[in-house]
């Protein structure tokens, strides 16, 4: 009796660590097992960001301001460029909104490995984890972004100035899950790059900030020459901008098929990005 009841304990408490079978598999049910260590990262992944900081929080604020300030003066008051009848602050605290959630994701999730190696090499979970909680830690961000472009957007229809919301407004909850899977999908696929490429690191952060001018965070797409839209056309997040301030200036350019290349492409990053990312957790650890 007593050898039986210790193997019902054993087979009770044993717990097998498989190789991952399916380039594809995501493992959700393991990583629901995890979930108090997925928020346990994503806790420190949001307070860590600005911490032993004179302004600690307030950096969330500051950084859209800044950033749609210098636009104004820059691109709207010395260059002239057209905002599509928009005030300038608030045509740009737009676009920079929604740039920063899909830039931030990519940034932070393509040096997992390599941030993360030391980590990796002394416990066991579930590698994607550590990008999911990156993505999840800047939806909150995402969220402070949003909530200080809410109430310019508020403050610009109390003081008169002409906008139009309308029903593109719904498709919001589409456009962020776009910009997460998106920037998790190409970060995924960066991060297991740089197992062997570290310059990949370098590439990212001054390609993230080239490509935000290929896109309709600055200049809006009626006022690209036609010459060059089919650069503006080939950016998967062009879509995904054009919509979120189209929803909410009714000025711009909405399109079906722009917005079905942008999730088509996400989509298809996002199992590349998977499949590279599965492959390289199995052995990343004899090269990075």
């Amino acid at each position: 009796m007593i050898q039986n009841h210790a193997i019902a304990e054993e087979e009770t408490y044993a717990h097998s660590i498989t190789p991952q079978n399916s380039l594809f598999d995501l493992r959700l049910k393991e990583i629901w097992q995890y979930r108090d260590l997925l928020i346990l990262f994503v806790r420190r992944d949001f307070v860590a960001k600005y911490k032993q900081t004179v302004l600690g929080p307030i950096w969330f604020f500051i950084q859209p301001i800044f950033q749609t300030t210098v636009m104004a003066i820059v691109f709207g008051g010395m260059a002239g460029l057209s905002t599509d009848g928009i005030p300038p602050i608030l045509f740009y605290l737009a676009g920079v909104t929604a740039w920063n959630y899909f830039s931030n994701c990519l940034r932070a999730t393509s040096n997992t490995f390599t941030a993360n190696a030391g980590l990796f090499g002394k416990v066991y979970f579930p590698r994607a984890v550590t990008p999911l909680s990156i993505v999840i830690s800047n939806l909150i961000q995402f969220g402070i972004g949003l909530s200080l472009f809410l109430v310019q957007y508020a403050f610009f229809i109390l003081t008169g100035t002409k906008l139009y919301p309308n029903s593109v407004l719904l498709l919001v909850p589409l456009l962020i899950v776009i910009m997460g899977f998106m920037g998790l999908g190409i970060g995924m696929l960066v991060s297991a790059m740089t197992t062997r490429y570290r310059d990949l690191q370098y590439l990212v952060e001054f390609g993230v900030q080239l490509l935000m001018y290929a896109t309709p965070v600055i200049i809006p797409l009626s006022a690209i020459p036609s010459k060059y839209q089919p650069i503006m056309f080939a950016n998967p997040m062009t879509g995904v901008i054009e919509t979120f301030k189209y929803g909410f200036f009714g000025t711009g350019t909405f399109s079906w098929g722009l917005l079905g290349y942008s999730a088509g492409f996400t989509v298809m990053v996002f199992l590349v990005g998977l499949a590279v990312f599965n492959k390289t957790e199995k052995n990343f650890m004899d090269t990075v």
